[in-house]
């Protein structure tokens, strides 16, 4: 069996570079006609990944506690008052950043989450069929992170002054990140790691431009991913620590989970997917367990189909969670136009617009696809609609596999390097006569813009916020455990395969704000990782 997990992980990573290569360079899977160039690629591509990762497994296997280190006056402060230091730490780093791009750095989305809670018309609006028209505001992103950033611009509108509300926002997502990266330092403390190691995370956090660019940025994400890290920390508590859930632990589990879905409209997902297997662990907790999963479960049903719905705010339109099967039809749209029936053409038409269908196809993103989706189309129209789909799969199925591939391979493939850092004054709120902009620091932010958008190309250190080799990471952690039969443990990284999962599934390709929940968490999880390899009793 552990020598199957190497083989398992050997092959799985050297298909993902395949397939990255194929699409990188064809988008499609061209390179796998060569039958011959493909096996001899594999063989040889599991033979080296083999020596690597069996080379990796015995120098984990042989991994002791760390040494005795050398305290100073500066390792002396940092372990005395370690989150004080660390926050600081951070925020002096992220100082430069936040002067530079103040008041924040606003995006489309969060332009048009403000523009919906002032009551301006705007796309949003229109993608689904409102409750009522005097209600403009939908869930299509988070309704609580939508007033929480309408809230912060109206008190700038208020005072004249927009741009002072939108730094009020910036003020409380700062504080949030921070707060967040300072506690995961903590918990690695707690674990034990070693200073040096500490303080690597805290340099990353610190220093790299991604962090302090969203810290900047107003996007969803952001909080949520610092939900997402509190999350994983809070379940490997239960799980390393064996934790007694007392009654206030139960309602700071519950917070976290009504956060968690409440900042973001798939959180409920990662909560439905992970928590119910700490009901597998055998210990005193297992009743609190479920009771706080029923209660989360009574919680999201009672906000989805009562609350939000007296508020007459429109639940997010069903075509976001399509993009896979719309991207599957555009493609087929593309390429077997000819072998559509007329009568297919018109159920799809009904949905999607099958005019123009093949002409918006983006292989890496379905927004263009999944825009012209007919709010007004009835479940009778999806059912034939599916029909239609389900058929077409059987046609052709290659097209459906290389569709969804092309949609998701930079996920699994360290080389796809996209860079999506949020850096340019949006004028969306100017539209409207909302005096959103920078100040005068043009060129501060040119240089920042710059080094943060060259950061990932740099060799080595560049790979910490590389999408595809955090997921390599993550698959070859989860795959050490499972040669140690570390089962329980593995129970830790689950959170993070479902939000690479939600990444699967999602509308675009490589996109590091969908990521970011997962490269955020890489230093919690690797710290949690190190620890519980060097434990021997488990």
């Amino acid at each position: 069996m552990n020598r199957k997990v190497v083989y398992f992980l050997s092959f799985f990573l050297s298909l993902f570079l395949l397939i990255g290569v194929s699409f990188d360079h064809y988008q499609n899977l061209n390179l796998f006609n060569n039958i011959l160039l493909v096996i001899t690629s594999l063989i040889i591509l599991i033979l080296v990944f083999n020596k690597i990762i069996l080379y990796l497994f015995s120098k984990l296997d042989n991994l002791t506690n760390n040494k005795n280190e050398k305290n100073n006056k500066i390792t002396l402060l940092f372990k005395k008052h370690t989150f004080i230091f660390s926050f600081i730490f951070i925020i002096m780093g992220w100082l430069i950043y936040i002067i530079a791009f103040y008041p924040c750095i606003l995006s489309p989305d969060p332009s048009f989450q403000i523009l919906q809670f002032l009551g301006i018309d705007n796309k949003y609006s229109y993608y689904s069929i409102l409750l009522d028209n005097n209600m403009i505001i939908t869930n299509h992103h988070p309704i609580v992170h939508t007033i929480l950033l309408g809230i912060c611009t109206k008190i700038g509108l208020l005072f004249n002054n927009v741009n002072s509300g939108l730094f009020i926002y910036s003020i409380i997502q700062i504080t949030v990140l921070a707060s967040t990266f300072s506690y995961t330092i903590c918990f690695m403390k707690k674990l034990k790691l070693s200073f040096r190691y500490q303080f690597i995370c805290l340099l990353i956090y610190t220093f790299i431009p991604v962090f302090p660019f969203y810290a900047m940025s107003p996007v969803k994400d952001v909080i949520f991913g610092c939900l997402i890290i509190i999350y994983i920390i809070t379940i490997t508590r239960l799980i390393i620590f064996k934790d007694n859930i007392k009654i206030i632990n139960i309602i700071h589990i519950l917070l976290l989970n009504i956060l968690i879905f409440l900042f973001r409209n798939n959180g409920i997902h990662i909560i439905l997917l992970s928590f119910p297997f700490l009901l597998l662990l055998k210990n005193k907790n297992r009743t609190k367990i479920l009771i706080i999963l029923l209660i989360t479960l009574g919680l999201y049903c009672s906000y989805k189909k009562i609350i939000l719905p007296y508020y007459k705010v429109t639940p997010a339109s069903i075509r976001e969670a399509l993009s896979i099967p719309f991207q599957q039809t555009a493609r087929y749209a593309l390429y077997y136009d000819n072998e559509i029936s007329k009568d297919e053409k018109e159920i799809i038409d009904k949905i999607l617009g099958y005019d123009t269908l093949a002409a918006r196809y983006n292989p890496e993103k379905a927004d263009s696809v999944k825009n012209e989706f007919n709010r007004f189309s009835t479940n009778k129209d999806l059912r034939k609609y599916f029909k239609v789909w389900f058929k077409q799969f059987f046609n052709h199925p290659i097209i459906y596999l290389e569709a969804t591939l092309n949609n998701t391979y930079g996920y699994f493939y360290p080389f796809k390097l996209n860079w999506y850092i949020y850096h340019n004054e949006n004028h969306v709120l100017k539209q409207h006569n909302i005096d959103y902009h920078y100040n005068k620091f043009d060129k501060l932010r040119k240089y920042l813009t710059n080094f943060g958008e060259f950061f990932i190309f740099i060799p080595i250190i560049g790979l910490t916020i590389n999408i595809g080799f955090s997921t390599w990471i993550l698959l070859f952690m989860i795959s050490y455990l499972l040669y140690r039969r570390k089962y329980k443990e593995i129970i830790c990284f689950i959170p993070m395969i479902v939000v690479l999962l939600v990444c699967v599934a999602s509308p675009v390709n490589t996109y590091f704000r969908y990521a970011l929940p997962n490269i955020f968490a890489m230093p919690t999880a690797i710290a949690i990782f190190l620890h519980i390899i060097r434990k021997k009793h488990l």
